[in-house]
């Protein structure tokens, strides 16, 4: 697991897959509650990674995570309820959480005003303005941006994200000063895509000064992290929705 410096110790965490109870191809602390992992290993992952900030599963709020840029305020807890892909609250005790597997899970906190928010920024979510519609659902409910803290947890690295053509100009398309987020790819006509730096500039777009990055690559890192990539590459996943996520989480 992973904690960043910059933000409250104790109140987030950036849980690898390292320390739970599910076996064999989800072995670890798989939170995918949409995989066929058995239940009572989810609920024994969830737990523990909840009893991490002093509170039980049930104050965690998870969501139907898709490839948007919708972010919701919540007040209370739920498990696979919502359908969004950030959250924002301004209530004690209870858990936001984002899964991720390769994509870039973000914690943020204005502990000034009271109020915290997460998002799941794959490059489709990223892209689209989820970051900035967390950071402006938390600026609606009191927040200030100089005093937002926020961190890009771990996720693909760039040396692992290739990428094809199509991809590259879809962002060019979108705009041309996207070229600084790829360099060229070890094979003619693929590019490797930095998700990482582009997040952490999105916040800083934001008017977020305090970012940091865990600078770790889930892709390399097998021991440490799940990566959709990494299992798609080893031909393991073999059912949609079937392959285990790690856990980010943070509360008031």
């Amino acid at each position: 697991m992973w904690t960043a410096d910059n933000l409250k110790q104790g109140k987030h965490c950036f849980f690898g897959s390292e320390g739970g109870f599910s076996k064999g191809f989800y072995a670890g602390l798989n939170v995918n509650t949409k995989s066929d992992d058995d239940v009572c290993c989810l609920d024994a992952n969830l737990d523990k990674a909840a009893a991490y900030f002093g509170l039980k599963k049930e104050d965690m709020v998870l969501l139907n995570q898709g490839v948007s840029a919708d972010a919701v305020y919540v007040t209370a807890a739920s498990r696979d309820v919502l359908t969004a892909d950030g959250l924002v609250t301004d209530k004690k005790n209870v858990i936001l959480c984002i899964r991720t597997a390769d994509c870039a899970p973000v914690l943020l906190e204005d502990r000034n005003a009271g109020v915290v928010g997460a998002a799941h920024a794959g490059w489709r979510g990223a892209f689209k303005g989820i970051i900035e519609n967390v950071v402006g659902m938390m600026v609606a409910r009191g927040a200030r941006r100089e005093n937002i803290a926020a961190a890009v947890g771990p996720c693909i690295g760039v040396l692992s994200y290739e990428v094809d053509e199509s991809f590259y100009r879809q962002w060019m398309d979108r705009d041309a000063k996207f070229a600084s987020y790829f360099t060229s790819g070890r094979k003619k006509g693929f590019y490797q895509f930095d998700l990482e730096r582009f997040c952490a500039d999105r916040l800083r777009g934001c008017g977020i000064c305090n970012v940091s990055v865990s600078g770790k690559d889930t892709y390399a890192l097998k021991e440490q992290y799940y990566s959709f990539r990494r299992f798609t590459h080893q031909g393991l996943v073999q059912r949609l929705k079937c392959f285990p996520t790690e856990l980010s989480a943070i509360v008031l």
